[in-house]
């Protein structure tokens, strides 16, 4: 099995969705652009991206959203060294079509108090959803390292939930880990690192806006 060396996963870049939450009544979500700010961000990103892979090899694997594809395209990253697959499991939770604002913005608040893990929104997806799509990922993803040719590095161009989910999935952290950790920012990188010991670390945590409460202990 040819292990990756390099798991990177990334937030696209800030999109019109995270400055202005009225655009959801006119434009659905799959469909925001990037601002901007966004694809500055996403391209001082590629910058270090370049740096890290150099001239190796790289399984891309972004979600079909528009802003996910256009923070790749910011990446610049060298068309011969990449090959790009859009994996729409990897895509932003669903909050249901057509979205109401204010309607959102009381689901919102309910599943803050409920927890983001749990709550489904009504016509949509609960984080328990986007977990279970994101594990079916990960086995089609176990899957492809089979391959004695793969890439040295993996690179997954995501959304913050789906990149907190990955790694919960990925280092079997409980949801009270989960419920403790804050999104990253936009454009904001993780990177699982495969050590000596045949084990992957991640290279730094997750903020976090509380401490954990689990119901129990684990592990």
């Amino acid at each position: 099995m040819a292990r990756p060396r390099r798991i990177v996963l990334v937030r696209h870049g800030e999109s019109e969705g995270n400055i202005d939450d009225s655009v959801y009544e006119r434009e659905p979500d799959h469909a925001l652009a990037l601002t901007e700010r966004g694809l500055r961000q996403a391209g001082e990103r590629g910058k270090e991206l370049r740096d890290l892979f150099g001239r190796e090899h790289v399984s891309v694997y972004v979600s079909p959203y528009r802003r996910t594809h256009e923070t790749l395209r910011a990446f610049h990253l060298d068309p011969d060294l990449i090959r790009v697959r859009e994996e729409p499991r990897l895509r932003e939770q669903d909050w249901g079509n057509w979205q109401d604002r204010d309607d959102v913005r009381l689901q919102k608040a309910y599943r803050d108090a409920y927890g983001h893990f749990f709550y489904r929104f009504a016509q949509g997806e609960s984080g328990a959803d986007v977990y279970d799509r994101v594990g079916g990922f990960l086995e089609s993803l176990f899957r492809s390292f089979e391959a004695p040719d793969h890439p040295p590095n993996v690179l997954l161009v995501t959304h913050g939930l789906a990149m907190r989910l990955f790694c919960m999935r990925w280092f079997h952290w409980t949801v009270a880990e989960f419920e403790s950790l804050s999104n990253p920012g936009n454009a904001e990188m993780r990177m699982l690192v495969l050590g000596d010991d045949g084990r992957y670390v991640l290279n730094r945590p997750f903020d976090r806006w509380r401490d954990p409460e689990p119901y129990g202990i684990t592990g």
